[in-house]
């Protein structure tokens, strides 16, 4: 039995958040039952980080989308600074 892909791209963003919310949840108690008694599949656990980084990555794009030129262009200035720091 295969498990269905998240798709996010359909979600809104209370949707995102209140998955992400459950999500984070979810893996919090799966970590510990791994530690106490362990999972039946320990895969589960990086299937379940990996759907949290989905909804993560598709905030953030959205966030990104969502912010005019001039935010762009400031954000863009402050990541070039970073770099020459390094």
């Amino acid at each position: 039995m295969a498990k269905e892909k998240l798709n996010v791209a359909e979600m809104t963003d209370a949707d995102l958040q209140s998955k992400l919310n459950s999500l984070e949840h979810e893996y919090q108690q799966m970590k510990f039952d791994h530690a106490v008694k362990g999972l039946g599949n320990p895969m589960e656990l990086r299937e379940m980080r990996r759907d949290i980084a989905r909804i993560l990555t598709e905030g953030r794009s959205r966030e990104l989308a969502a912010m005019t030129p001039e935010q762009l262009e400031m954000r863009s200035k402050l990541r070039a600074r970073r770099r020459r720091q390094k």
